[in-house]
C-alpha cells in the first residue's frame, strides 16, 4: 500500500517548524527518521493531512554530554548516539540498549527522539528514559517546556504532547553514586520487538551493599513500567543479595497482556528471570565501578 495524500512541508528552522505545526495541527505529523511513521503511513494506520519533515533542522542533530546527563537532539540518529564515545563514557547503558534496537540499517536512519515521541510500549528507549527518570523538551509557537518521562508517556503510542508541539530533545540523566546498569531482552529474532525486555540500575553504598535497585520493562504494559525493587535486596552485599527474590517481586507486580506473540504468563515468567540476571550483572558492574 501507499500513503493517502497529504501536504508536504519542509521547514528550514525550528521556528519555521513550530509555526507550520501551529497552523496545521492537529492534522499534521512530524517526520524525522521515519522508521516508525512511514510504515504506519503506508498501511494507512496514520492518515495525516500534513507531513512536516524536520530533516533540514540540522541544529537538532546533536548528542551532548553535560551536567544534566546525555541530551539527544531530535535529529540525532540512533547510530549517532550508539557511536558517541563521550555518551558511552558516562552512560554505557545507552549503547548497550541501542544494540537491541532493530537492525543497523534502521539505526542509521531512525532517531532516538522520534522513537521516544512515538511512545511504543515495546520501544527500548522509552523504558530507558523512564528508568533514568529522564526529561523531554517540547517546543511550540507558545514557547518551550520540559516534562518528566513519567508525565510524558500516557498510554500506548500516546504522550502528553499537545497539538502543535515539537519534541526537540530528550535528556538521559547519569545515575548518581556507585551504580551499574544493564539492558537485556528476549525476542523471537534479533531485531524484532522484545517479547519482554528490562533495563535495571543497581546502586551500592560505600561498603558495596545494595542501596537501590530499579527496573523498567517493555512489552509489559501500555507504557513503560518502572519498579523499585530495593526492598528485596536492601543492605545485602552485592555478591550475596537475593536477586531471585527481586525477580519474583518484579513478576508479582507486572500485569502484561496476552497477544499473538506470547501469553501473559510467559511474559511474567520472562520478566522475573531477566530481572534476576540483569540485577546480578548490574551489581557486578557497580562493584567494578566502585573499585575503579
Amino acid at each position: 500500500m501507499k500513503p493517502a495524500g497529504f501536504t508536504y512541508h519542509r521547514p528550514a528552522t525550528v521556528d519555521d517548524a513550530v509555526a507550520v505545526l501551529a497552523e496545521v495541527s492537529p492534522a499534521g505529523k512530524v517526520l524525522a527518521g521515519g522508521q516508525s511513521l512511514v510504515p504506519l503511513l503506508n498501511m494507512r494506520l496514520a492518515v495525516p493531512e500534513h507531513l512536516v519533515d524536520i530533516n533540514r533542522l540540522s541544529d537538532l542533530a546533536y548528542v551532548r554530554v553535560g551536567g544534566d546527563g546525555v541530551t539527544v537532539g531530535a535529529l540525532a540518529r540512533h547510530a549517532d548516539v550508539e557511536r558517541d564515545d563521550a555518551a558511552y563514557a558516562v552512560l554505557p547503558l545507552l549503547r548497550d540498549t541501542l544494540g537491541y534496537v532493530a537492525h543497523p540499517t534502521i539505526r542509521n536512519r531512525g532517531t532516538t527522539v522520534g522513537s521516544i515521541a512515538h511512545a511504543d510500549p515495546a520501544g527500548e528507549l522509552t523504558a530507558v528514559l523512564a528508568l533514568l527518570e529522564g526529561t523531554v523538551t517540547l517546543r511550540s509557537a507558545r514557547g518551550e517546556r520540559t516534562v518528566t518521562a513519567a508525565d510524558f508517556f500516557t498510554g500506548p503510542l500516546s504522550t502528553c504532547a499537545d497539538a502543535g508541539e515539537l519534541v526537540t530533545s530528550v535528556t538521559f540523566p547519569v545515575p548518581e553514586g556507585r551504580t551499574g546498569a544493564v539492558w537485556t531482552e528476549v525476542a523471537r529474532r534479533h531485531g524484532d520487538y522484545a517479547v519482554c525486555g528490562t533495563g535495571v540500575v543497581v546502586t551500592l553504598d560505600d561498603d558495596l551493599r545494595v542501596a537501590g535497585a530499579r527496573a523498567a520493562y517493555v512489552s509489559a504494559g501500555p507504557e513503560p513500567v518502572v519498579l523499585d525493587l530495593t526492598e528485596a535486596v536492601a543492605g545485602r552485599a552485592f555478591d550475596d543479595a537475593d536477586w531471585p527474590a527481586a525477580g519474583r517481586l518484579a513478576a508479582s507486580r507486572l500485569d502484561p497482556d496476552d497477544d499473538i506473540h506470547a501469553a501473559a504468563a510467559y511474559r511474567t515468567h520472562l520478566a522475573g528471570v531477566l530481572t534476576t540476571r540483569a540485577l546480578r550483572e548490574a551489581a557486578g558492574r557497580a562493584s567494578v565501578a566502585a573499585a575503579a
